[in-house]
């Protein structure tokens, strides 16, 4: 059955339809036209088929023929959570496609008739009682003679939503994603759309955790978060460029994400309502952490207090912070505002009302994230134990090479 929905929700995915229907019936998914209802995720045309196949036992792990055939290796990985992006969400099934070397949606006499316009390399995973869930597959190839960076379709089936809904992932390594990016903008369906490959001998590594509901239109469940500061977890911790005062990268305009971004990673903003006593016992706390974690941990404090706001006199405020606690790891860092877009420190979408906002990030991509923390020993430890949990398998693996 083909899913429909209010015209012109998505010009992304209009675009992306047209470019896959060159070369077969439906190879992505797609939004329709209708007025009569509204289906969780807009509708989807080709998740359905889903459904054409599938086993009636479904684990949390699936390798496809492309992990034998294909000419490039690929673990797809990573937990499902729910609204909130820390809570595990088991048994929802995962249904993925993508295309061959060639980039083809090319089938076999294994394929089922009905679902031979999604290929052979196609299957399925169910997130165990953790959330978690792994593909072995190939890495698909980018369509013949076209401009659509290479993909992979998911289609999401959530065991207390009626229908499926669905996602798709890019490549951050595929020079074809930037121009797609930059035309057509970032979906981040069920959380960041794209994917960042670690290398694992001759193996490619993708972690990425999903969050069901997650920019997905008429989506029934709804946050129950009273403080509403920064992204979501599961999004992308975007390029910023604060004035550094004091620490590694003093007298620059270092971005945080970009300086360091393949380990794990703490944002801690403070916007017009500081209590600098606090302030302090989270400093010290973040250099003791960053000192044990050495390079696999950079914090950054991100001063975007509006009041009163003098460049020179914030800077040496922030210098002689640093120096009372002798910080030698901590980036002290500072905007005019945390509405401030020629540093881009709005993109953070941070509450200046509030009287802080952790940001916790692995790979590049929001893991956690506190609001109104206070600095007591049982929150030291839920940092502490964030960033010990989040580690995974793959945390040492190396990034390829790549502009």
């Amino acid at each position: 059955m083909k899913r429909l929905i209010q015209f012109g929700l998505f010009v992304f995915l209009f675009s992306s339809l047209t470019a896959c229907n060159g070369q077969t019936n439906s190879n992505t998914a797609t939004q329709k036209n209708t007025d009569t209802k509204k289906l969780v995720g807009g509708g989807c045309e080709g998740c359905e088929l889903m459904f054409v196949g599938m086993p009636e036992t479904i684990s949390s792990e699936h390798t496809s023929i492309g992990w034998t055939e294909g000419s490039q290796k690929l673990i797809l990985t990573g937990k499902v959570f729910q609204l909130d992006g820390k809570t595990p969400a088991p048994n929802v099934i995962i249904y993925y496609w993508h295309t061959d070397d060639k980039g083809l949606y090319s089938s076999n006499d294994q394929t089922p008739k009905q679902a031979k316009e999604h290929g052979r390399l196609r299957g399925w995973v169910k997130t165990d009682e953790k959330g978690k869930y792994t593909i072995k597959t190939s890495r698909p190839a980018a369509y013949p003679s076209q401009d659509i960076p290479q993909h992979i379709h998911l289609s999401i089936k959530e065991p207390n939503i009626e229908n499926e809904y669905f996602a798709d992932l890019y490549f951050d390594d595929d020079p074809l994603y930037l121009n797609h990016k930059k035309k057509y903008g970032k979906l981040d369906r069920a959380g960041t759309e794209i994917l960042r490959v670690l290398l694992d001998g001759n193996i490619q590594v993708a972690e990425h955790n999903i969050v069901v509901g997650l920019n997905i239109p008429n989506y029934p469940n709804k946050s129950n978060i009273v403080y509403k500061s920064g992204l979501n977890i599961g999004e992308d911790n975007p390029s910023f460029i604060p004035y550094h005062a004091f620490g590694p990268d003093k007298g620059t305009r270092t971005c945080p994400v970009c300086k360091y971004g393949r380990f794990h990673g703490i944002v801690y903003f403070v916007g017009n309502n500081p209590n600098w006593d606090d302030i302090k016992k989270w400093l010290t706390f973040l250099e003791q952490e960053s000192v044990t974690r050495s390079k696999y941990l950079k914090a950054y404090f991100v001063y975007g207090n509006e009041k009163d706001y003098n460049k020179d006199t914030r800077q040496k405020e922030l210098e002689n912070f640093g120096l009372e606690l002798n910080l030698k790891n901590i980036a002290l860092t500072f905007v005019p505002s945390m509405t401030d877009t020629e540093s881009e420190v709005n993109l953070n979408k941070i509450n200046q009302g509030v009287e802080n906002t952790f940001v916790i990030f692995k790979h590049r991509v929001i893991i956690d994230k506190f609001i109104n923390f206070k600095p007591t020993a049982d929150n030291f430890k839920i940092i502490s134990s964030t960033l010990d949990k989040t580690k995974g398998d793959y945390f040492n693996l190396s990034e390829p090479k790549h502009d």
